[in-house]
C-alpha cells in the first residue's frame, strides 16, 4: 500500500496560488503495473509536478495532455499501451495497458469540490472521490463503498464508468510499552505503512537512545490516547503487562473505532484482564475485541518473531481475514 501522499493538497495549492493544476489518475492497469490503481500526478500550469502515475514510461504524455486540459477545462481519459521494451525499463514484468485520468482544477474538478477532500485528508476521515469518467459527475461520499474503505481499493465500477478513489487515512500503531519487542515491531510496521507512536510513562523504556527519531509520549495511557484520538484507521498494541498502564488503554480503545487491539499476556494474564474489565462494566462482546494473547500463533519465539506475528495479525484483521 503507498504510504499517505499530499498530491491532492499539492494540487490545491497550485491551482490557489494562481499556477493552475491537473490531477492524473491512475484508474485501470493491465499486467504488473509499478503504479497501483489510485496513484495521482499532480501537473502544474508551468509544467511542474509532484507523483507518478507510470514510474516514468507515460509520464511525458500524460504532461502534454494535463497541459491540454488545463487549456480547455476538460477531463480525459487516457490508455497507454506499454511496450515490453519499456515496460521492462521502468519495472513492468511485461507490456500492459495503463488507463489514465486527467483532470484540470477549476473546471472539470471544482476546486471547492478538491478542497472538500483535503479537508477530509487532513480530518482523518475516510472518504470516496466518485467520478463517471463518461458524464464527468463527480462526488464525495464516505457511505457505499464499506468493502473498498476496508481493502484500500479504488476502481471502477461495474458500469464500467464509475471510478471510486478511496482516500483512507494513514495507518497508524499506538504502542503502549517500550519494550524489546516494540523495538522489533516499529521498523517492522513502518515498512508496512503504518505510523507508530509510543507511549510509556516509564522514560527509562520510552528513550530517544532506544527508539531513535520515534514519536514517544512519556505520558499515562488514559491521557495520550485521549490525545491521539482512536478511529478506524487506528490499531493499538499493549505491550507492558502491567494493568496500571494497559488498563486505561484497553478502556479508552473499547470505547473507540480502533480496528484492533491486541494485549500481550498468557491465557491467564488475560483472564484476569477480563475479570478486571468485566467489573469495570464492559459487556462480553465488548471485551471480545481484544487479541489476546496478541499475534497470530506462529510459534514465535524472541521479540522480532513476536512481532511478526503481532504485524500479521493486524493485517489479517485490517483485511477481514481475522478468524
Amino acid at each position: 500500500m503507498d504510504r499517505f501522499d499530499t498530491i491532492p493538497e499539492t494540487a490545491l495549492t497550485w491551482f490557489r496560488d494562481g499556477i493552475g493544476a491537473a490531477l492524473a489518475t491512475v484508474v485501470q492497469t493491465w499486467g504488473s503495473a509499478p503504479r497501483r490503481v489510485g496513484a495521482q500526478l499532480a501537473v502544474g500550469g508551468d509544467g511542474r509536478i509532484e507523483g507518478s502515475v507510470s514510474g516514468g514510461c507515460v509520464e511525458g504524455a500524460v504532461i502534454v495532455e494535463a497541459m491540454e486540459a488545463m487549456a480547455d477545462g476538460k477531463h480525459r481519459l487516457l490508455e497507454f499501451g506499454v511496450s515490453d521494451e519499456d515496460a521492462f525499463a521502468v519495472g513492468l514484468a511485461c507490456g500492459g495497458t495503463i488507463k489514465v485520468l486527467v483532470e484540470p482544477v477549476g473546471s472539470a474538478l471544482p476546486a471547492a469540490l478538491l478542497g472538500d477532500l483535503v479537508e477530509a485528508r487532513a480530518a482523518r476521515r475516510p472518504v470516496a472521490y466518485v467520478v463517471n469518467t463518461q458524464s464527468g459527475a463527480r462526488a464525495l461520499t464516505s457511505a457505499g463503498f464499506d468493502e473498498r474503505f476496508r481493502m484500500d481499493r479504488s476502481g471502477f465500477e461495474e458500469d464500467g464508468e464509475t471510478f471510486v478513489a478511496i482516500h483512507n487515512p494513514p495507518l497508524r500503531l499506538i504502542i503502549v510499552g517500550a519494550v524489546h519487542i516494540a523495538q522489533a515491531l516499529v521498523p517492522m510496521a513502518r515498512i508496512a505503512g503504518y505510523d507508530p507512536v509510543l507511549i510509556d510513562p516509564r522514560e527509562t523504556f520510552g528513550s530517544d537512545t532506544r527508539f531513535p527519531g520515534e514519536t514517544i509520549l512519556n505520558d499515562w495511557p488514559d491521557e495520550a490516547v485521549a490525545q491521539l484520538g482512536l478511529d478506524a484507521r487506528t490499531a493499538l498494541v499493549l505491550l507492558t503487562h502491567d494493568p496500571k498502564i494497559d488498563d486505561p488503554a484497553i478502556e479508552a480503545a473499547l470505547r473507540s473505532r480502533a480496528f484492533y487491539i491486541g494485549a500481550l499476556g498468557s491465557t491467564r494474564t488475560h483472564a484476569k484482564r477480563v475479570d478486571r474489565l468485566t467489573a469495570a462494566g464492559f459487556s462480553e462482546a465488548e471485551i471480545g475485541q481484544i487479541h489476546a494473547p496478541i499475534g497470530l500463533d506462529i510459534g514465535a519465539a524472541g521479540p522480532a518473531e513476536i512481532a511478526v506475528s503481532i504485524l500479521a495479525e493486524m493485517t489479517a484483521v485490517l483485511r477481514g481475514r481475522a478468524k
